[in-house]
């Protein structure tokens, strides 16, 4: 599979493989999407097929215009407009019931679709020139690690779509923060690149649950997900004297914290920085798994702010191999 620069010839070019029924692969902020026209159940279809993606597992429709979130929703809470004025474009998803025009199988059959409006000047100009809603997943192979550049999506799904728009990498580096919205309350479904703490500034208390489902509504809610080839653990769950370092990588959220010659060392962030740490995490991950170590270590970090969304995705992770 070639992949292409992000340029505006290419980005047109990618808009007419969407309307006319394919799959492309684009950048967003949070990690590269893998798209198809949104309305167009069979085009849906070839997502799933793809990404060897379970049909119960729903995806999310990306617009390019706040006024668009009516087309294909219901909004059934006002405080959702001064939240798509505060955070849209950017990394937060609704949850809302869906129109008529939604294929079920972009919801899973749930009577709710998940949408968003992506904070990246190559997403936004290739929705609107395609004219539709872009129906997107992470763009690899179900369960494993999120892409976060173009060479990601191409080791993962090679030639099984038709294009790759190459945009750098993603500066957020950690999938939306998922919000479900009723008329008289807000749920969080999957932590992400908006701190929750940052939306009850204007939602109120927004329920908080461990939610792992065999039927989702939304995706980011299967037992495990973002998983390396090799098993992850975390370090507080091994004996680190048992452990072989020649075979084994770690990562550690500020600082080394062992004199052990591990094969490969990675810091999140030396200063510390959320931000910097959740860009860098699933890039991290993937070097690690490069290296075909039998072992990757991680360092647990508190789960406040963007910290909620890490070790979401770490837990999950690390869950396969339990």
């Amino acid at each position: 599979m070639k992949v292409f620069e992000a340029n505006e010839k290419n980005i047109s070019t990618a808009s007419h493989i969407i309307k006319g029924g394919g799959l492309v692969a684009f950048p967003t902020e949070t990690v590269y999407g893998l798209g198809a026209n949104g309305l167009n159940a069979t085009a849906v279809a070839k997502i799933f097929e793809a990404k060897n993606r379970p049909t119960f597992n729903p995806l999310i429709l990306h617009i390019a215009d706040k006024n668009h979130l009516e087309d294909i929703s219901v909004v059934v809470n006002h405080i959702v407009y001064k939240l798509i004025e505060v955070f849209w474009p950017g990394p937060l998803t609704l949850v809302l019931p869906k129109k008529e025009k939604v294929p079920e199988i972009v919801t899973s059959g749930n009577p709710t679709v998940a949408v968003r409006m992506p904070d990246h000047r190559v997403a936004l100009s290739l929705i609107e020139k395609a004219g539709i809603p872009i129906a997107a997943p992470s763009a690899n192979i179900f369960g494993q690690l999120s892409p976060t550049t173009a060479a990601h999506v191409e080791a993962s799904l090679k030639d099984k779509i038709d294009m790759i728009l190459d945009g750098g990498g993603c500066r957020v580096g950690l999938e939306s923060t998922i919000l479900q919205v009723e008329e008289s309350k807000f749920t969080l479904l999957r932590p992400g690149g908006v701190p929750v703490e940052k939306i009850e500034e204007y939602t109120g208390i927004i329920e908080k649950k461990e939610i792992i489902s065999d039927a989702p509504v939304s995706p980011g809610q299967l037992p495990y997900h973002y998983s390396p080839t090799q098993p992850l653990k975390f370090l507080d769950e091994v004996d680190i004297e048992s452990v072989d370092p020649l075979k084994t990588g770690i990562i550690y959220f500020s600082e080394k914290k062992f004199d052990k010659n591990f094969s490969s060392v990675k810091v999140l962030s030396p200063t510390r920085n959320m931000y910097e740490a959740a860009a860098n995490l699933f890039s991290h991950l993937h070097l690690l798994q490069s290296q075909k170590l039998d072992l990757i270590l991680v360092e647990r970090i508190e789960r406040t702010g963007l910290g909620t969304a890490i070790m979401d995705r770490l837990q999950r992770a690390a869950a396969k191999y339990r």
